[in-house]
């Protein structure tokens, strides 16, 4: 009995009144008594047991760790935007360090895990004695925290805190301005509930279906059975042969041993193997089970069985945008209220940075700096800051088109400007300055896009050539698909993915012959380009070139190996070899010259447009070239759009000539070429 006393002790100092009898214990008694929580399972579960179920403990260390890793930083408002609060006392507290003996990371991460298991963290808040300004926050034991809520003299409720620590004797009444309290989901604004205590039958089954998969190992995967003897056994004798059984055959380490039948003994096996007991089913249940609890996506604890690249990044932003912030807004929402003075919190607000988390790949990134930088949100420096670059020179100053103008402009002012550039491309349009001037240098440069795109031909042909005859010998006798001929292909493949990777061998002489080259032509086209119109001021194009490069040496890469890795797959062992060979033959052979005759239209139209925008050009026109034009040129010849827009969006039909023949655009299509062969131009409309 001395150990209920204890306990009943410890309960009357937390509640400070009556409690019930031995015979009708409180439910406080039974989770202490019992040492957890019953559920249908038969497995004892609580805040520690818990965290040693695999699916449970992932769930909790992604939102805890995310909630941790996130920065948190103090704003102070201003009259329009924001600004860091970097001299306010909790900014440090918040962002780098709450103690000297935890970072950011640990406190926010402790809480928050504390929240799942027990339905909330808190934190203790040390002041200074004579300012009153925080400075320190220490985490509490949340199972050693009792929240309480009286009645004030003004008829207003105010939550104060008692804590017990049994083990280091602190018995404490904590004021609300001392503890800094995250609540869980809850239902009465004292606490949140626990996802232990609710989940206890799924944490429950989860760790008996462990315990039994374990234990069917144990006893060396196999069922329990029965002995059977056909005379009448003492118990003493029956006692013996179950331990003379067990002793040889039960345990891991017995497996294989041989069974030797004494007197007519047999063994009838009882109970139902694992597939019948669908045991693997059950597990993988679980963890998606766990995913409900948790508001998770599956995959972010390990269940890959529905993922797919299409669906992650998708799932990915579900959880920041629903699940994670949630957990965010409680966090920012308890500092505002219980540590920001009521004459503070109009001036200054936390808030996470989420940005690292929902960053895209490389290519998209740029993109929607791109757009950005074009329509004047965002300078250089904003861009750099964003990838963590240092900032440059010159680079605060924010962009916009010529032709986006303040509504209701009579064309004073910076209008002005845009006019006298018109004045000035009428003026050239009337000198007959066309296109063919472009056309003269596009033919100037296509031999030499051709040379440049033959080395990179043969360079490819020799690294995949030393791959086959390294990875792709000649067949023997015992080589076939499913043998060593296949395992021969897929060392090939993997040795081919290293080879076409973006910091691979072929990427770096692709870019390093593509971007001087792509650069020179492009000043070309963009100094014909600004003539043509009559821009008179200097144009650069040379980051833009370097995107473009990038983009399109991403492209050749991923183009390649996919033709190379279709033929792997598709043909015989014994003729893998050879069809890669005719292929890079084929490559030799014909593409250097379809490559310059496609970037010699694309590069050109492309170039030109970048230098129009600049220059304030609002339309485009889209012209044919003779008369021998394709039926699909034939219906774009003539079409004007703005320069913003494309000529034909991704996913639009032109119609052909003979019945149903139709082309389907892949992409926006903003200039020509619309197919391969195609050598349109477009031209600048005042």
């Amino acid at each position: 009995m001395g150990i209920l006393r204890t306990a009943v002790q410890a309960v009357e100092r937390a509640t400070s009144g009556p409690l019930s009898g031995i015979a009708t214990p409180e439910k406080w008694v039974e989770e202490w008594w019992t040492g957890g929580i019953q559920n249908s399972a038969g497995v004892r579960v609580d805040q520690e047991t818990a965290m040693m179920y695999a699916p449970y403990f992932a769930g909790v260390r992604v939102i805890s760790e995310d909630v941790g890793g996130l920065p948190l930083l103090m704003y102070e408002r201003l009259a329009r935007g924001k600004d860091r609060a970097t001299q306010h006392p909790l900014y440090p507290l918040l962002h780098d360090a709450p103690n000297p003996m935890m970072g950011a990371l640990a406190f926010r991460e402790n809480l928050t895990g504390h929240c799942m298991n027990w339905g909330r963290g808190a934190a203790y808040v040390i002041t200074h004695p004579r300012t009153g300004v925080i400075e320190e926050l220490w985490p509490l034991r949340p199972d050693r925290l009792h929240v309480k809520c009286r009645r004030m003299g003004n008829g207003r409720f105010e939550r104060w805190y008692q804590y017990l620590d049994d083990v280091n004797g602190i018995y404490a009444n904590l004021a609300p301005g001392e503890v800094l309290f995250v609540g869980g989901v809850g239902d009465n604004g004292l606490g949140g509930h626990s996802i232990v205590e609710l989940a206890a039958n799924s944490i429950g089954l989860g760790l008996a279906t462990e315990h039994y998969g374990a234990k069917t190992f144990d006893n060396n995967s196999a069922p329990g059975g029965i002995l059977t003897h056909p005379d009448t056994v003492s118990d003493e004798a029956r006692k013996r042969m179950r331990a003379d059984w067990e002793n040889l055959h039960r345990g891991i380490n017995r497996a294989g041993l041989m069974a030797i039948m004494e007197e007519g003994v047999t063994w009838t096996s009882v109970g139902l193997p694992n597939d019948a007991n669908q045991f693997l089913e059950t597990r993988k249940l679980q963890v998606t089970d766990m995913s409900r609890w948790l508001r998770l996506p599956p995959h972010m604890i390990g269940d890959l069985d529905r993922a797919t690249f299409s669906n992650i990044e998708s799932q990915q932003l579900d959880y920041v945008s629903m699940a994670l912030a949630s957990w965010l807004t409680r966090w920012e929402q308890a500092i505002v209220t219980q540590l920001l003075l009521p004459e503070e919190r109009a001036r200054y607000f936390p808030e996470h940075l989420v940005d690292a988390l929902l960053r895209g790949d490389t290519a998209a990134r740029y993109a929607a700096y791109a757009i950005g930088r074009q329509w004047g949100w965002l300078s250089a420096n904003d861009v750099r800051e964003r990838e963590n670059m240092n900032a440059i020179d010159g680079g605060d100053d924010y962009l916009v088109p010529l032709n986006m103008i303040p509504a209701g402009s009579s064309g004073s002012g910076s209008d002005g400007g845009r006019g006298r550039a018109v004045a000035r491309f009428a003026r050239a349009l009337r000198g007959r300055r066309s296109w063919q001037a472009r056309a003269n240098v596009t033919d100037a440069w296509e031999s030499k896009i051709a040379d440049a795109d033959q080395e990179v031909a043969d360079l490819e042909a020799e690294k995949v050539g030393a791959l086959v005859d390294e990875h792709l010998p000649a067949p023997k006798d015992e080589d076939t698909d499913g043998g060593r001929g296949r395992r021969s292909v897929l060392a090939f493949l993997a040795a081919l993915r290293t080879l076409y990777a973006e910091d691979g061998p072929i990427a770096e002489r692709m870019t390093g012959l593509w971007l001087p080259l792509f650069t020179s032509f492009a000043a070309d086209v963009s100094t014909e380009a600004a003539d043509e119109v009559g821009h008179e001021d200097d144009v650069d194009l040379s980051t833009w070139t370097r995107a473009y490069v990038k983009s399109h040496v991403g492209y050749r890469l991923s183009s390649s190996f996919g033709q190379l890795r279709k033929i792997a797959d598709e043909s015989a062992y014994d003729q893998v070899a050879a069809d890669i060979v005719d292929r890079f033959t084929k490559w030799q052979d014909e593409r250097p010259q379809e490559v310059a005759r496609w970037e010699g239209t694309q590069l050109s139209n492309a170039a030109a447009r970048e230098t129009w925008k600049d220059a304030g050009v609002r339309s485009l026109k889209w012209v044919t070239q003779g008369s021998k034009t394709c039926p699909y040129c034939k219906k774009l010849d003539g079409r004007t759009t703005p320069i913003e827009d494309p000529f034909i969006g991704k996913g639009d039909e032109l119609d052909g000539d003979a019945e149903g023949e139709k082309l389907t655009a892949k992409r926006n299509t903003f200039h020509p070429p619309v197919h391969v062969g195609c050598d349109c131009q477009v031209v600048p409309v005042p």
